[in-house]
């Protein structure tokens, strides 16, 4: 996988180092949709780090505390991974593969638009990594940890940059605006899940507010762009199906 996180070797709280290998993903070149699911615009593409985009860099923190929950780090994490589909918002439009969301499986997401690769998974953590053409290139990782008066918390956090020069565009004209309502419902619905009503608190820092001008072909990528080339095609295709029946 191009620039993937380094995988480091955990600590144990006696000291001792412990293998973490089994949580992160294989590496890979490109993407493989899985078995009996398509998506042009997923298979066959490299999975990218923010080093890899064009915009600005962001680091978006969103974390709730679950007042009054009972629910343990580990639990809310393995509800949010379990039933992500429905506590994301994403509905059916986020097709889980038949293996679950373990390292390396790959999802799709807006029917098959883009997708995200789970680049590491463990008890209580883990983080997606996006496509070429996929909005951003960059990490997402949803956690959870108990806080000093022992309040478990919830947080998503984002390590992205815009993609190429129009999903770039489309930051300051509102995708940088919906990203963020996209994970503080998330975590708002997690809250719900459990009986909490914890306000979302979000951080957004940016990290790095140069762009990279020499990855702008990162737009041939694009899936907005692929996607409304392939449609002529596609309707070609079914036209000429039809009239030889």
């Amino acid at each position: 996988m191009t620039d993937q996180l380094p995988r480091p070797q955990g600590q144990t709280q006696e000291g001792q180092h412990r293998d973490d290998t089994a949580h992160w993903a294989r590496y890979v070149e490109t993407l493989k949709v899985p078995e009996g699911l398509l998506s042009p615009n997923v298979e066959g593409h490299r999975p990218v780090s923010p080093l890899q985009g064009f915009g600005k860099m962001w680091q978006k923190t969103f974390k709730v505390r679950l007042e009054g929950a009972s629910a343990s780090p580990v639990e809310v994490v393995e509800t949010l991974r379990e039933r992500f589909p429905e506590i994301s918002g994403f509905g059916k439009g986020f097709r889980v593969p038949l293996g679950g969301l373990v390292p390396g499986a790959v999802a799709l997401l807006g029917g098959g638009l883009t997708g995200v690769m789970v680049l590491y998974s463990d008890e209580e953590s883990f983080t997606y990594m996006t496509p070429e053409g996929h909005p951003f290139s960059g990490w997402i990782t949803f956690s959870s940890y108990g806080d000093e008066d022992g309040t478990t918390v919830a947080q998503a956090q984002l390590l992205i940059r815009a993609n190429d020069p129009l999903w770039e565009a489309m930051m300051a004209v509102g995708l940088n605006r919906a990203e963020n309502i996209q994970w503080q419902s998330t975590l708002r619905n997690l809250a719900a899940h459990f009986g909490a009503n914890g306000k979302v608190e979000t951080r957004v820092i940016c990290v790095d507010p140069k762009r990279l001008w020499r990855h702008y072909k990162n737009i041939r990528h694009n899936v907005l762009i692929r996607s409304a080339l392939r449609a002529p095609s596609s309707l070609v295709r079914k036209i000429s199906d039809r009239a030889w029946r």
